[in-house]
C-alpha cells in the first residue's frame, strides 16, 4: 500500500519518507510487512472517502508536550494515534464521543472504550499487530489541515480511500 503523498514533501521539518521510516522503525520494529498489515486492516473497515493518518511520537520520534522519546517508558509504552479523516468516519462515533460534535471526535481508547463500538474490533486487531495501545479518532479535513499546516504537527498519511464512483460518473468520464 503506497502512501499517496510524495516522499519529498516536507511537513513539520520531516519529509514524508522520514515520517514513514520513523513509524516503521519505532512502532513496527522495522517490519514493513507489519506496517502494511496494519494499513490493510484499517482500509478494510473505513468507508470510501476516508483518509487514514498517524500522528504523534511514532511519526516524530518524540512527544510534543515534553519532548520525551518514543517508548521512553519502556518497549510498547507509547501509543499509536490513528486518525480517520472524512465525514463517513465521524459516523462511527456516538454523539457523546466528540470534542466538537460532527467535526472532531475524542479518541477511542482505554479511557473511552465505548464511544465507537463498531471500531472496537479494529482497535483490538491493530493492537495485536503492534503490541501497544492504539487510539482511533475521526476528524474533518479542516482539523487535520489546521494541526498539520498551521500548527506544524506532522502526520503520516497511510492511505486515501477514494469515494465510490457513481453510475453517472462512470458513464460520463
Amino acid at each position: 500500500m503506497n502512501d499517496p503523498v510524495p516522499d519529498e514533501v516536507v511537513q513539520g521539518d520531516l519529509t514524508e519518507a522520514q515520517k514513514r521510516d520513523n513509524v516503521i522503525r519505532l512502532a513496527f520494529g522495522g517490519r514493513a510487512d507489519r506496517f502494511e498489515q496494519f494499513c490493510r486492516a484499517v482500509r478494510e473497515i473505513v468507508p470510501d472517502g476516508t483518509t487514514a493518518i498517524l500522528r504523534g511520537s511514532a511519526v516524530t520520534g518524540y512527544r510534543w508536550n515534553d519532548r520525551a522519546r518514543f517508548d521512553s517508558d519502556g518497549p510498547g509504552t507509547s501509543d499509536l494515534d490513528l486518525t480517520l479523516v472524512g465525514s463517513g468516519a465521524l459516523l462511527f462515533f456516538k454523539a457523546s464521543g466528540f470534542f466538537i460534535p460532527g467535526v472532531h471526535s475524542r479518541p477511542l481508547s482505554d479511557d473511552d472504550p465505548d464511544i465507537a463500538p463498531d471500531l472496537a474490533g479494529l482497535r483490538r486487531t491493530l493492537m495485536a499487530i503492534v503490541h501497544r495501545p492504539v487510539n482511533i479518532q475521526a476528524s474533518r479535513d479542516i482539523v487535520i489541515l489546521f494541526r498539520g499546516d498551521l500548527l506544524g504537527q506532522p502526520y503520516l498519511t497511510l492511505f486515501e480511500k477514494p469515494a465510490g464512483v457513481s453510475v453517472t460518473d462512470a458513464a460520463n468520464p
